[in-house]
C-alpha cells in the first residue's frame, strides 16, 4: 500500500500535467475528502498508509478534476462568508470575490428592511444576508428552476428564512418594491465564453453569459428600478474585469452616491448605487 505521502505527489503530478490550478492544493482537498477528514489532519500525518478501497476512490475524483471537472462540484460544497453551501453543475460556484458585494450590503442592511437578490443560485448571497439579519426580509429570484432547488436546500440545511421565487429578473415580482437590491448578474461577453477555462466552462452558461458586450444584464435591472427600488434605496451589482467604469456610468444620475469597491485581490469587484433618486 501507498503512503498518503507517495499518493498525493503521484496525484499532483497528474493534476499538473492536464494544467488544472493549484493541482497539489486540489490533490489535497480530494483525498482529505475521500478519508473524511480534514486536511490539517491529512497533512498531519502523511506515512499513514492508504487502503486498496480509499486508493480506487481517490483515483475516480482524480479523473474527474483531471478531466475538468471543477473541485467544488466533485466535494459537492463551496465556502462563502463562512457557510457551507452544497453545489452541483445545477449552479454557479459562490467564490470569495462576491464576498465584496456581501460585506457592503451587510453594512447597509437592517431589520425590517426589504432585500432581493437577482440569480441567486446557490443562494449564497441571499443566505449570507438572511442569517446576518434574520430580522430583513429577503427575498431570492433565479430563472433556472433547478438552481432554486439547490438554493431553498441550502437555505433549509443553515436555517435561513428566505422567500424563493422563479422568475426572470423582475418578471414574477409585479408591484413589488425593495429598500436593496444586490447581484452577481451573468456578465461574460458571449464571444469570450469559450476562451473560459475549461472548469469554469462547466458551469451553467445562463449564470455567465452576459450578452454581447457583457452588459445586458445590468441594463435590464437598471430599466426596471423605478417599479422595484424604493427611494432612497441601495443597489451593490458584482461587475467582471473592465466593467467598473461602464457600469458605474449606467447608474450615474439615478443614485446620490456611487461608489466602486475592490475584491481581496485589488480588482474593481462591485459597484454601489447609493440612495436611489429615480
Amino acid at each position: 500500500m501507498s503512503s498518503r505521502k507517495q499518493t498525493l505527489d503521484a496525484a499532483s503530478a497528474r493534476l499538473a500535467a492536464t494544467n488544472v490550478p493549484d493541482a497539489q492544493l486540489d490533490a489535497q482537498w480530494l483525498l482529505s475528502h475521500v478519508l473524511g477528514i480534514s486536511r490539517l489532519l491529512l497533512l498531519a500525518d502523511l506515512h499513514a498508509p492508504l487502503s486498496p478501497e480509499d486508493e480506487s476512490r481517490y483515483d475516480a475524483l482524480l479523473s474527474r478534476r483531471a478531466a475538468g471537472e471543477p473541485l467544488q462540484y466533485i466535494l459537492g460544497e463551496a465556502s462563502f462568508m463562512g457557510h457551507t453551501f452544497r453545489v452541483d453543475s445545477r449552479v454557479l460556484i459562490p467564490r470569495s470575490d462576491t464576498e465584496t458585494l456581501c460585506v457592503a450590503a451587510l453594512a447597509r442592511l437592517n431589520p425590517g428592511m426589504r432585500a432581493l437578490d437577482i440569480g441567486t443560485g446557490s443562494g449564497a448571497l441571499a443566505i449570507s444576508m438572511a442569517l446576518a439579519c434574520n430580522e430583513a426580509h429577503i427575498t431570492a429570484v433565479d430563472i433556472s428552476a433547478d438552481a432554486l432547488v439547490v438554493a431553498q436546500a441550502n437555505a433549509t440545511e443553515l436555517g435561513a428564512s428566505v422567500t424563493w421565487l422563479e422568475s426572470d429578473l423582475f418578471a414574477a415580482l409585479s408591484g413589488q418594491r425593495f429598500h436593496m437590491i444586490v447581484s452577481n448578474p451573468p456578465y461574460i461577453p458571449t464571444g469570450d465564453l469559450a476562451t473560459l477555462q475549461a472548469e469554469v466552462r462547466r458551469e451553467p452558461q445562463t449564470a455567465l453569459d452576459g450578452g454581447s458586450d457583457g452588459l445586458s444584464f445590468y441594463r435590464r435591472i437598471l430599466a426596471k428600478l423605478p417599479d422595484h427600488l424604493e427611494p432612497g434605496g441601495f443597489l451593490a451589482l458584482e461587475v467582471g474585469d473592465g466593467q467598473s467604469q461602464p457600469v458605474a456610468s449606467l447608474l450615474q444620475g439615478h443614485f446620490d452616491a456611487i461608489q466602486i469597491l475592490r475584491d481581496l485581490q485589488g480588482l474593481d469587484r462591485t459597484v454601489i448605487g447609493d440612495r436611489y433618486a429615480g
